[in-house]
């Protein structure tokens, strides 16, 4: 069976409440630390995550990925959309290592972006691989004038409009929940 096989193997499907602790582990492994994880847990905990969805493998899941609500703020603080407004911020997916490389991360934010286009979501933002996001159709976020609030690769923030016009036109500043290393919030 080669990778692209494999891939099709795996099923997607919305995170339920009773797989926070297959989830956790999921996270952790990918990773191989529990940062993300933590990150994840918080998230859950706050009753903020927009979408989160699962990949699983004969009743296993091996794979995770988490959507949740950002903002974007003038240089000066103004508000230019609201948290919940129809921007999210992909952050993190997670393959476990013995599956990584089949295409599994690359299906779940496939299916990420579909449902959030059907769910009538803006924008997505994240911080990742410059050399693989793009696949998916993000760009570098410096292009339509978009920073995140704490100092990174340019190259590394990206951006994917999913919905012509949910980006503010001059661009802004982008905070991500605190649970993911943002500022503070309200």
């Amino acid at each position: 069976m080669n990778d692209v096989e494999s891939a099709r193997a795996f099923s997607v499907r919305n995170e339920r409440p009773d797989d926070a602790d297959a989830v956790r582990r999921v996270v952790t492994d990918a990773f191989d630390r529990p940062d993300e994880a933590a990150i994840v847990d918080a998230l859950r905990g706050s009753e903020v995550v927009t979408l989160a969805l699962v990949a699983e493998l004969d009743g296993q899941l091996v794979g995770h990925i988490a959507f949740s609500p950002v903002s974007i703020a003038t240089e000066q603080g103004q508000v230019l959309v609201e948290e919940g407004q129809g921007v999210v911020g992909l952050a993190p997916v997670s393959v476990v290592p013995l599956h990584q490389g089949r295409g599994i991360g690359g299906r779940l934010i496939e299916e990420g972006l579909s449902r959030l286009r059907a769910q009538g979501h803006g924008a997505v933002v994240l911080l990742g691989h410059p050399s693989y996001y793009p696949r998916f159709g993000f760009r570098p976020a410096a292009q339509r004038g978009l920073r995140w609030e704490i100092p990174c690769p340019p190259e590394a923030f990206m951006v994917q409009e999913l919905r012509a016009g949910a980006l503010p036109e001059g661009g802004g500043v982008v905070r991500y929940r605190a649970e993911l290393g943002g500022g503070e919030h309200d």
